[in-house]
């Protein structure tokens, strides 16, 4: 097991060195030039040259990238080109709102995806699996940001129980962000639990399918006994690599949703900084999602440990 641990943190290492390699030479090799992009057209041939020293722009690729990694790990992503600011506390602010809705997101999604797969899955051919079949098949079908116009429509426009917009900036408090947190969260767990569902289902059917859940069953135990104690473990397996996954993509879709709703997280201020060509916090943002990605997944993979003995005592044969 100490064995299958040091592969995987050593194998976590090294997909967030490489991440990082890969974020940073992808931003540099953006076109044009970030002194002339912030002194403008008309800037003289010196006063870009001083821009640039200033920076570390003229020195040589590999350092530049040393002073950055080197900076990130002590939580120093550099400065913000558009506000001047700290790019780790802009940053850590927006994260902090973000984290507010992919927490809701994830604490009902994760939920009630592996309820309603478990009941699909037991209830298979049946009106309960073709109910939740049909809608989460609908779920993974609609874009985020149509569900997300639509719960607008529905939930603030015609019936005006939740907010359409977030008018408060990214130091808003977690109590006056609060009540905009539930449409975005509903929005994105729609699309994220419809492959949640979808994979538990199938984990289900393919686990009671088995011979030693038929064994269970005819020794007499309760159904509910025979799902939990047996079936449940080994159905949640397949299904954790596809619960990690889809909580790392919320880094990624909370971006469209967030500026559905004009909410001061994470995903906004990724496609501001984009359309301003603010370079320090795109790699920063580009970095933090490398290390969520890798995060989950060792996570899926500790899960896995957890639920599957095997694992635990492969190499002891």
């Amino acid at each position: 097991m100490l064995t299958f641990l040091a592969r995987r943190l050593a194998a976590a290492v090294g997909t967030l060195l490489l991440s990082s390699v890969l974020v940073f030479l992808a931003v540099q090799a953006l076109p044009g030039d970030v002194a002339t992009q912030i002194l403008g057209k008309d800037a003289t041939p010196d006063a870009v040259a001083a821009l640039r020293s200033t920076l570390g722009l003229d020195q040589p690729a590999w350092e530049r990238y040393l002073h950055w990694i080197g900076g990130a790990l002590h939580g120093d992503f550099g400065t913000s080109l558009v506000s001047g600011d700290a790019v780790g506390g802009d940053v850590a602010a927006h994260l902090g709102n973000s984290a507010l809705i992919a927490g809701v997101t994830v604490l009902f999604a994760v939920t009630g995806s592996i309820v309603l797969g478990v009941l699909a899955g037991l209830y298979r051919d049946r009106w309960p699996d073709h109910l939740v079949s049909t809608v989460s098949l609908v779920g993974m079908s609609v874009p985020e940001f149509v569900v997300a116009t639509v719960l607008v429509l529905c939930f603030s426009v015609a019936l005006p129980w939740f907010p359409a917009v977030v008018l408060y900036g990214p130091d808003a408090s977690a109590g006056q962000l609060l009540p905009a947190v539930w449409l975005p969260a509903l929005a994105l767990a729609i699309v994220m639990a419809a492959y949640i569902v979808r994979m538990t289902r199938t984990s289900v059917i393919d686990v009671m399918a088995s011979e030693y859940v038929t064994t269970a069953r005819l020794k007499g135990l309760p159904t509910w006994r025979v799902v939990t104690r047996h079936a449940l473990p080994s159905a949640l397996l397949p299904t954790l690599h596809v619960i990690a996954l889809n909580v790392a993509w919320l880094v990624g879709g909370v971006a469209v949703v967030e500026n559905v709703f004009n909410y001061p997280g994470v995903g906004k201020l990724m496609l501001s900084s984009v359309q301003n060509r603010d370079l320090p916090v795109i790699q920063a943002i580009a970095l933090i999602s490398a290390v969520v990605y890798v995060v989950c997944n060792l996570a899926a993979d500790l899960g896995a440990l957890a639920l599957n003995p095997k694992l635990r005592t492969r190499g002891r044969t």
